[in-house]
């Protein structure tokens, strides 16, 4: 490099020492290799690429070094950006797939009957009441008569203590319908599975 000017740089023991805050430094593509460590091969495929630039100076084809090193860092910091957001990306698509096995599996269990969800479960408990009610319902009419023609105390609370018992042991074999209970799965999914806002089922 030609000695430019006393206040501007100094040229000693072969090292240039910039003397001007912002004074333009030209250098070659070897100084651009040691800086960066990267082959000269490397250094011009940065630069066929555009993001090195070289400019016509008055000793030929040369890098303008402040705005090199800034180009240079700028290419690594939008590099590591895109390899982080790649890798966020990633991560959602595998925890979406994820969840989306989950619910599959869980689905699955459902029309199984292994897994309820809670408003399977209220909907049966609720059956179950319904059954009781009714069964509790129609005592009187199954007891009218035969309480009709009795005059003991004893005897009156012996049959409706029978008919008690019947009730309790008709409700100790109640049980949910398997087929009822699949079906009811199938069409929560089905509306569940429904774009928003298509409401052609209810209107019907």
């Amino acid at each position: 490099m030609a000695r430019a000017s006393s206040n501007v740089a100094v040229i000693k023991d072969g090292a240039v020492y910039v003397l001007k805050a912002g004074t333009p430094v030209y250098v070659g593509t070897a100084d651009i290799c040691t800086w960066t460590g990267k082959t000269k091969q490397w250094i011009g495929q940065l630069t066929k690429q555009g993001v090195l630039e070289r400019v016509q100076t008055e000793q030929g084809q040369l890098y303008n070094a402040g705005d090199t090193v800034n180009a240079y860092l700028e290419s690594i910091a939008d590099k590591v950006e895109n390899s982080e957001t790649e890798q966020e990306k990633k991560k959602a698509e595998m925890s979406l797939k994820k969840s989306k096995a989950a619910i599959a599996a869980m689905e699955v269990l459902e029309l199984k009957g292994k897994m309820h969800r809670s408003e399977d479960v209220a909907d049966m408990t609720e059956d179950l009441v319904y059954a009781i009610r009714n069964s509790l319902l129609a005592l009187p009419g199954r007891l009218a008569v035969d309480l009709a023609e009795m005059s003991e105390p004893a005897e009156i609370s012996n049959c409706i203590r029978n008919e008690i018992y019947k009730i309790m042991d008709e409700l100790s074999r109640y049980e949910y319908n398997p087929a009822k209970y699949e079906e009811r799965v199938r069409e929560r999914l089905k509306y569940d599975a429904r774009p928003a806002g298509d409401d052609s089922e209810e209107d019907e």
